[in-house]
């Protein structure tokens, strides 16, 4: 493994290589949705636009209400850049051998680690509103969603590579291939040492961290779904999650520990009428450790756990929106775990649902409170603004922004943008801000936008890390001293 840092190689012990901003060449990847959005390699059996056409026909006749226009022209044109309460400081283009598409984003002192599908880069915060890149780390392995706790890093692969090295490639085998967790020793941010391969089940889309009470074992949720009785490692029924059990002083003992089923009965079973999703495992699951509570979004059924015997997770509230939920995608709770965010990621993150004819409830969050340990529905909440056809936009992965005594979150929404909204009366959410660049600019748009000390950082698919700044009247009272941020785990502000 090489390290390319302030000009100098280092040579580890993983075939890993890396490169300054210095080397940055930036071209915009110039792929079809198909192959630039390998994260959900099932979209294609998952998501049959056809079958939904007569679904979304009915749509066209019914008047839409609230803001969104009704001239069916994007409200932000293509080339162009508009935002309200939202000011963008900084880009850094993907550069060096990190070319594949941006992922996730975990957050520790004064670092950011952001995903790619080629490994991922270690971002220096110290001036937080312009970034600085301090390493790369080449190890390829979609969709590499990232975590961090401690000395630890973790990274989840969801594709067959031919083995568990940083130099693997993908394979097309169905017995002999390698997919699951790759643990990082980083305590020194600026030399990453890959200490240890965990496979698993089907792989890991992401992950979740679930640290013990004392805080001396980190336990790892590990979501992966559509099982193939034709892969060795990866056989229907998968009704269940990985648990990877990581000594803190000993990563290199990291091992699965459990693989608690979660739905028994083979949850939501789909329908015929395309783009419901039946479930066969989780796409993503947030962890609330200081509760004991973790929210799952289960492909076709979102549910609430219980997660005080962290090796044993158990379901104590389940439901389902087969009206207009198609995929659940991810979930975030707000700060008192009285409500749950859920987002419904219809076409898999490739299809343009943010114009008219999918109106208001398709592809948007649904906000659920939690009232006696059962969901409940209130709203859902969606981008007001009209994109182009040809504009992928879904919602996506966010955070809380940490201001006491209201429920703020921003969200990416693909090439919608980023949008901040207010949901503390959770039956009527409200944007109070966003950014949105116009078709033609980026090639998929922003995966994930995060709040950290007083920032937004985005990671955009194919142009970038991007840093903003939110107007002092949103978060002129948000904490700005937080330690620790990841994209699935939240702690108490």
């Amino acid at each position: 493994m090489s390290l390319l840092l302030a000009g100098t190689v280092m040579t580890l012990t993983a075939p890993i290589s890396v490169a300054s901003p210095e080397e940055r060449s930036f071209t915009p990847e110039d792929v079809s949705h198909e192959e630039f959005f390998s994260e959900e390699e099932v979209s294609e059996e998952a998501f049959d636009e056809d079958a939904m056409v007569e679904r979304f026909s009915e749509l066209e006749d019914q008047e839409l209400d609230g803001e969104q226009s009704t001239s069916g022209e994007p409200d932000v044109g293509s080339g162009e850049v508009a935002s309200h309460n939202m000011e963008h400081l900084s880009n850094i283009p993907k550069n060096g051998p990190l070319q594949s598409t941006g992922s996730d984003i975990a957050f520790q002192g004064d670092y950011a680690y952001v995903g790619n599908y080629d490994g991922f880069t270690v971002y220096d915060l110290a001036d937080p509103a312009n970034p600085e890149q301090l390493v790369q780390v080449h190890c390829p392995g979609p969709q590499n969603d990232v975590s961090v706790y401690k000395d630890i890093l973790i990274l989840s692969v969801d594709a067959r590579m031919e083995d568990d090295t940083c130099g693997a490639d993908r394979t097309g085998d169905t017995q002999d291939y390698w997919e699951g967790l790759r643990v990082f020793d980083i305590s020194d941010p600026a030399e990453p040492e890959y200490v240890k391969a965990v496979e698993t089940k089907c792989g890991s889309h992401t992950n979740s961290l679930a640290p013990a009470k004392h805080g001396n074992v980190l336990y790892v949720y590990v979501s992966s779904y559509s099982p193939n009785p034709a892969l060795a490692n990866c056989q229907p029924p998968h009704d269940l999650i990985s648990v990877v059990k990581i000594p803190v002083n000993a990563p290199h003992a990291a091992k699965v520990t459990s693989e608690p089923v979660l739905f028994p009965d083979g949850g939501y079973e789909g329908d015929d009428r395309g783009g419901y999703t039946e479930t066969s495992g989780c796409h993503d699951i947030t962890t609330y450790i200081e509760h004991d509570l973790a929210a799952g979004a289960c492909m076709g059924d979102g549910i609430l756990m219980d997660i005080s015997d962290r090796e044993n997770p158990e379901v104590i509230s389940q439901v389902r929106d087969v009206e207009n939920f198609a995929f659940w995608h991810s979930a975030t709770f707000n700060n008192d775990a009285s409500k749950v965010v859920f987002t419904d990621e219809l076409g898999g993150g490739g299809w343009a649902t943010c114009t008219e004819e999918f109106g208001e409830t398709l592809g948007a969050n649904a906000i659920y409170d939690i009232v006696d340990g059962e969901l409940e529905f209130a709203s859902y909440y969606k981008i007001p603004r009209i994109n182009s056809e040809n504009e992928n936009c879904v919602a996506h992965n966010g955070s809380l922004i940490p201001v006491q005594g209201r429920d703020l979150m921003v969200q990416s929404w693909y090439q919608g943008g980023i949008s901040v909204f207010d949901f503390t009366d959770s039956a009527n959410p409200e944007e109070v801000a966003w950014f949105d660049r116009g078709e033609g600019i980026s090639d998929g748009g922003t995966w994930s936008s995060y709040y950290y000390n007083g920032f937004v950082y985005s990671s955009d698919l194919s142009i970038g890390f991007d840093t903003f700044q939110l107007d002092d009247s949103i978060d002129g009272d948000a904490r700005t001293d937080l330690q620790e941020l990841n994209p699935q785990g939240q702690e108490s502000f």
